[in-house]
């Protein structure tokens, strides 16, 4: 069992994050409908359960999720956030292709005009950076982390030469506490470490109960250059919350190999008498350079559902049957049992 609120602290900045903090692409209007006032209840649920980290973007509903994180946390104080960089947002273009499904209609479901451009330059962050602001209604973010290059194959030279620069001098100037990577692969931000002096990356969907491949190379760099990395996508985009037909992964449509060896997960966690979901979420959270992980949901109930699953106790022994099936990596740290 892990405490939420207890603190990492993230390298030799003056900055900490709790281990559990709240994503806000669900409020943003992911694949359905979030009214304002739903969102404003999810995100005051989270506030009561004492979640102190938030993680958004200009991405999430076009900039509607930072929206609704200003307003949700006016007045508040105590709170650590981090948004992204690398898209900016205008309402007189049409939708970038990244952002239609295959029926043509855009991913997130909102009402805004705005779509997006995308800009990793050195203008372009600052102007990402200012923007996110003033949709936030903040004097100041903690983190900045660049999102998504590789949705445009923009390589890590360019990244280099523009967003890093930008991100760097932001930093030096006090002006953010930390900044880094955002991505759904950890490839290009051991690129990334190997060139520049970052502080965090946030990795989705890239180590979780289902996968583990960043062990050997991404997880081992960023301990030798301590740099943390906060956890998304912990549930694979619902397949480890529910493995059934039909169920997502990496925002698809789950392949059969993969609802398989979710389902197999699932039935070693069922013998031991522990939710799926309690496992999937504690687990990233025993590696040593893992700060945080995020949590997300559409209603307010979820987010004490999932507190309860980091409360809940999970056996050794579950994780010993999970690595003699071949269904967990033999390296992964696993969490410590009380008792």
């Amino acid at each position: 069992m892990t405490d939420p609120a207890a603190r990492v602290q993230i390298g030799t900045t003056e900055l900490s994050l709790p281990r559990l903090g709240f994503g806000t692409a669900p409020i943003g209007g992911l694949y359905e409908p979030v009214p304002d006032e739903q969102a404003q209840a999810v995100l005051r649920a989270a506030w009561q359960a004492g979640l102190r980290y938030f993680d958004t973007a200009p991405w999430y509903g076009y900039g509607t999720a930072e929206e609704h994180l200003g307003q949700a946390l006016h007045g508040q104080e105590g709170s650590a956030i981090s948004t992204k960089v690398g898209r900016l947002l205008r309402e007189d273009i049409p939708p970038h292709p990244t952002q239609l499904e295959p029926d043509g209609t855009r991913g997130f479901k909102v009402r805004t005009a705005r779509n997006v451009t995308y800009d990793y330059s050195y203008d372009g962050v600052m102007r990402s950076h200012e923007d996110s602001l003033k949709r936030l209604n903040v004097d100041r973010v903690d983190i900045l982390l660049i999102h998504d290059p590789d949705a445009v194959g923009v390589g890590t030279r360019e990244l280099m030469g523009g967003a890093y620069r930008a991100l760097h001098e932001l930093r030096e100037q006090g002006v953010i506490h930390a900044f880094g990577a955002g991505m759904n692969q950890w490839q290009m931000p051991a690129e990334l470490i190997r060139e520049g002096d970052f502080d965090l990356f946030l990795l989705a969907g890239r180590y979780t109960l289902l996968e583990q491949e960043p062990l050997r190379e991404f997880l081992p760099l960023c301990a030798a250059r301590d740099v943390k990395v906060v956890i998304g996508g912990v549930f694979n985009s619902g397949l480890l919350a529910s493995p059934h037909p039909g169920a997502r992964y990496n925002y698809a449509p789950a392949p059969d190999a993969a609802l398989a060896r979710a389902q197999a997960i699932q039935a070693v966690c069922t013998r031991h008498g522990v939710p799926i979901q309690a496992a999937a979420l504690q687990f990233p959270l025993a590696h040593p350079v893992v700060a945080s992980v995020l949590i997300a949901g559409r209603v307010p109930e979820r987010v004490e559902e999932n507190l309860a699953f980091l409360r809940t106790s999970v056996p050794a022994a579950l994780w010993e049957e999970l690595k003699a099936e071949d269904l967990l990596d033999a390296a992964a740290p696993v969490p410590v049992s009380p008792g």
